[in-house]
């Protein structure tokens, strides 16, 4: 009966790891581009949740059948829109100032978004329920469940985080943007054109972001205008956990971070929402520089 409990926890591990992972990469992509920490990301999450929340209830009021995809992509789309326009607006005239001033002004977007989606008459602060986008199925497997919203996460996030190991493997693009990463001022030499490779990283981190959220509000189908903040917490500290700046060490972290959350929820609820906190202290005592991530010698 142990091993049954402790394989389907691991299961419902790797599907919240799988929502972490999508929010996480943005967090490390911005930060190896920029090196920007945007506190503002789990909030454009939250834009691609009430996006699909929107769409949905639009399509189902006029007897409209909507496509899935169709879904995903408007919602994505979105909340790389609101992603690039926090980065046009709040961040690119701070670009060459101090970090501190780009760190707090993200703070602020983020607090901006979620005050602004309180105060929208139509949204309001209170929760709302995420309208059924797939029929529930579950599989029994012996005396495991599986239910089909956990094959769509994990589905979808590896498709994305597929999508974005090629891009950044195998493309022009993602060679500009680990050149980009690399030093600047050598990339600019090279006609590289930073901001937009900046851009275009806000517009893949927005999009993950949507798509977490949709997946999110078809999981756990309760949404409101501050969802992201603990998600987005805790994505951050997957991705300092595998490594900030490193694609598979956010993966890597995520997956910790939800596996372990969950082992631990199932044995004290209060005990899951911190547990994945010690853990990242346990790995910094250790290794500062996260699961993945390299020792960088410090120019003086």
């Amino acid at each position: 009966m142990g091993e049954i409990f402790n394989l389907q926890q691991l299961i419902n591990g790797i599907q919240l790891g799988s929502i972490y992972a999508l929010i996480s990469l943005g967090y490390t992509m911005v930060y190896g581009i920029v090196r920007l920490i945007n506190f503002a990301h789990g909030d454009f999450y939250m834009v691609g949740a009430y996006a699909a929340y929107f769409i949905v209830n639009f399509a189902l009021a006029r007897h409209v059948n909507i496509p899935v995809v169709f879904v995903f992509a408007a919602s994505m789309g979105a909340s790389a829109l609101i992603a690039m326009a926090a980065n046009r607006i709040a961040y690119r005239p701070l670009r060459y100032k101090p970090r501190l001033s780009a760190l707090i002004t993200a703070l602020g977007v983020s607090m901006f978004l979620e005050y602004f989606f309180s105060a929208l008459p139509f949204i309001g602060p209170s929760f709302r329920s995420f309208p059924e986008l797939i029929t529930q199925r579950i599989f029994t497997i012996g005396n495991i469940k599986i239910s089909n919203y956990a094959i769509v996460d994990v589905a979808v996030s590896a498709v994305l985080m597929i999508f974005l190991t090629y891009l950044v493997r195998r493309t022009k693009v993602g060679m500009a943007m680990r050149a980009v990463s690399q030093d600047k001022d050598a990339a600019r030499l090279m006609g590289i054109n930073i901001e937009s490779i900046i851009t275009i990283t806000f517009l893949i981190g927005g999009a993950f972001a949507g798509a977490a959220g949709i997946l999110a509000g078809i999981t756990y189908p309760r949404i409101y205008p501050y969802m992201g903040i603990l998600p987005g917490i805790k994505a951050f500290t997957a991705a300092v956990l595998g490594g900030i700046g490193n694609i598979p060490g956010a993966m890597l972290g995520s997956y910790i971070m939800g596996i372990s959350e969950t082992f631990a929820t199932a044995y004290n609820s209060l005990l899951g929402e911190g547990i994945a906190f010690a853990i990242l202290i346990i790995v910094l005592l250790f290794r500062p520089q996260g699961l993945l991530g390299e020792v960088t010698a410090e120019k003086v």
